[in-house]
């Protein structure tokens, strides 16, 4: 009985681990870093906190054959994040552009610590600014 369920993990195991895309995509070494550059910059939309890199999803290996065919067509970086960004919007990228829309993703960080800096110095001079109660029992050792 162990065997059998065994064996049935093990192969439950081996179809997930083959459903990541690991074959090389390009035989060029440069088009191949290109590639794996990108495809780990896109998030798979199905997942949402994997790459679709890294990602198992019928989705992601839609996006990766999607991205070989926009490099086969001579696509820049810049023309196949956009296309993704056009057809999925800009959640697809984990970086998101420094645009507009997404400012607040970009100043939000730098606010909420000047903001935690202000607080916590307010704090501590309200604190430096406070009497020192000695008690005669700790004055006395």
């Amino acid at each position: 009985m162990n065997r059998v369920v065994f064996s049935t993990m093990l192969l439950m195991m081996t179809g997930i681990a083959l459903a990541i895309d690991t074959g090389r995509a390009f035989e060029d070494p440069a088009m191949q870093a290109r590639y794996e550059k990108i495809i780990s910059e896109v998030r798979c939309l199905k997942c949402q906190n994997q790459t679709i890199k890294d990602s198992n999803a019928f989705l992601a290996d839609d996006l990766r054959r999607e991205i070989r065919r926009l490099m086969v067509e001579g696509k820049t970086d810049p023309e196949i994040f956009d296309f993704l960004v056009t057809r999925y919007g800009e959640f697809a990228l984990y970086k998101p552009r420094m645009s507009g829309k997404t400012l607040i993703l970009w100043i939000a960080p730098a606010l909420l610590i000047g903001c935690g800096i202000v607080v916590a110095f307010g704090v501590v001079r309200k604190r430096m600014a406070l009497p020192i109660d000695i008690d005669d029992d700790t004055a006395t050792g």
